[in-house]
């Protein structure tokens, strides 16, 4: 590992978590990804943001690539955000995120305690 990291700039991992790391933008991304969430109001649902963060965290991810923002003309205006690619490359991390808690804390996470697959998840979803 150690000669892998003298071929690079910076960790990759510490890189990927300047990128994703601050908090609700995987929550953010969570919502687009598995609830096709795409309106400003509809991220206000996740638990503990406000506007003023959303807007910021928004526009982070756009400056970063992993969303791009539409605008619809009309009264009033519509914006919706839509993951790019990078966004959706990001897909595989949440989907092992979800599947470390179900497996390894499922009496936290899951409502019969009983540890889940990714399968499993997606056939109840």
């Amino acid at each position: 590992m150690a000669a892998i990291m003298g071929q690079l700039k910076q960790c990759p991992i510490h890189f990927t978590f300047q990128v994703i790391g601050k908090k609700f933008t995987l929550l953010i991304m969570r919502n687009m990804i598995f609830f096709g969430q795409r309106r400003f109001n509809e991220f206000l649902t996740i638990e503990g943001i406000n506007p003023k963060t959303l807007s910021q965290r928004l526009k982070e991810m756009q400056k970063n690539g992993l969303i791009d923002r539409k605008v619809y003309p009309g009264t009033p205006v519509r914006i919706e955000y839509f993951l790019t690619e990078k966004g959706m490359a990001l897909r595989p991390l949440l989907d092992q995120m979800m599947l470390f808690s179900v497996q390894n804390y499922p009496e936290q996470v899951c409502k019969d305690g009983a540890p889940k697959t990714l399968d499993d998840l997606y056939r109840l979803g």
